[in-house]
């Protein structure tokens, strides 16, 4: 194989993000050649778009036969996502899909059985955070050592402020039953992502959530969250899209140290000597050890959802390693899934949880659901001012 060729599955506003990477040719040795869309207005469009140079499906059985591409993306609603990627794994193409990877763990983990039986495919998930330099040096630095095991972590990122006119541009979105969650299913994926890439798994969450806070809507707009560690490390997680000026911080102590990211940059604070040795040896009541403070340089581009096209393609002709493992969507999800569990049940939840006592919530709010909301218009709108 020379040149990978893609499938797109839905046609909606993070599909044509991608596909403007595809139509400037900055993917390369790849290309697009079919979509699939089931709404007629979007598949209309995409012909009109794209006249003949891609072919353009309504019909799920006749996109599949086609045979037209290696690899399909997917960037369906969330609650299609693991049936779109066992669809793929069945017919021997390659899958990237788009965050979350899916609604609650257990439909992702029976994507995951189903992938187990294809491992010769390429398998990534969308997580374009992961190319962010801030955040793979944070990781590197962490996995280093060099400041000491991690005893507490709090990211507030509270940078997602969505007007209600946002909830009300897609009928689907802020259900239950066509979303699944609010904003720890639609923006936060990422952050939950990279919390465990950082810091590891909890092992056990207490969250308070609030539905519709900010919003007429019925899903969460309001988080806050406590976790616990295996190691004794304690964490603190806020988010909301009813909050400005919003703030993005992620700060982890350390034995060693302090680690702030902010405002793009990373800055940290290297104790002496190892705090946990000064607690107990200094003589002196009220003095903290001493710190140098270092200013980290990133000079990598961001390359966001382009570099994990790129990986994903290379990936597929070069056997080059991914930057995000599609086993891996799980377990950002189960974070979200024991959050929402913890807040319907008000009650610590240990992770692993029980799956099928998160279903049994969830199906009941699927079911109280509005649903479609009426009188909604599905817009089109810039992705890139969301990222």
């Amino acid at each position: 194989m020379e040149k990978v060729r893609f499938g797109i599955i839905g046609y909606g506003n993070i599909a044509n993000t991608h596909l403007g990477f595809f139509d400037k040719n900055e993917i390369p040795n790849a290309v697009v050649t079919a979509i699939f869309d089931t709404d007629k207005a979007k598949t209309d469009k995409a012909r009109d778009k794209y006249k003949d140079s891609i072919e353009i499906f309504d019909n799920e059985d006749l996109f599949f036969a086609s045979k037209l591409f290696d690899a399909i993306l997917i960037c369906t609603p969330h609650y299609y996502h693991p049936y779109y990627a066992i669809k793929g794994f069945e017919n021997n193409l390659h899958v990237l899909c788009e965050k979350p990877a899916g609604v609650y763990t257990k439909q992702v983990r029976e994507m995951n059985i189903a992938y187990k039986k294809h491992e010769n495919l390429v398998f990534s998930m969308m997580y374009n955070q992961r190319t962010n330099p801030l955040y793979k040096k944070l990781r590197e630095i962490i996995q280093s050592g060099e400041y000491g095991h991690i005893t507490r972590c709090v990211w507030i990122i509270t940078n997602w402020f969505r007007s209600q006119r946002y909830y009300d541009s897609g009928g689907w979105r802020a259900t239950w039953a066509h979303e699944g969650g609010g904003v720890l299913l639609n923006q936060d994926p990422h952050q939950l992502d990279l919390w465990q890439w950082i810091c590891g798994m909890p092992k056990r969450v207490r969250a308070f959530l609030a539905f519709g806070k900010y919003h007429d809507i019925e899903v969460e707009d309001d988080v806050t969250a406590y976790v616990e560690y295996e190691n004794g490390a304690t964490g603190v997680f806020i988010t909301t899209t009813g909050e400005a000026p919003g703030t993005n911080r992620f700060e982890i102590s350390l034995d060693k140290g302090k680690i702030v990211v902010e405002d793009d940059k990373i800055k940290a604070y290297k104790l002496k000597e190892s705090l946990s040795r000064y607690i107990k040896e200094s003589d002196k009541p009220f003095t903290a050890p001493e710190y140098d403070v270092i200013n980290y340089q990133i000079d990598e581009p961001n390359l966001q959802h382009k570099g994990i096209l790129i990986n994903f393609v290379n990936a597929i002709l070069y056997n080059e390693p991914l930057i995000a493992p599609g086993l891996e969507g799980i377990y950002g999800l189960t974070i979200s899934n024991a959050m929402h569990l913890s807040a319907w049940t008000d009650a610590w939840v240990d992770i692993p949880f029980d799956e099928e006592l998160f279903l049994t919530y969830l199906n009941k709010r699927i079911s109280e659901s509005g649903n479609v909301k009426k009188e909604t218009k599905t817009i089109e709108a810039d992705m890139s001012k969301s990222f």
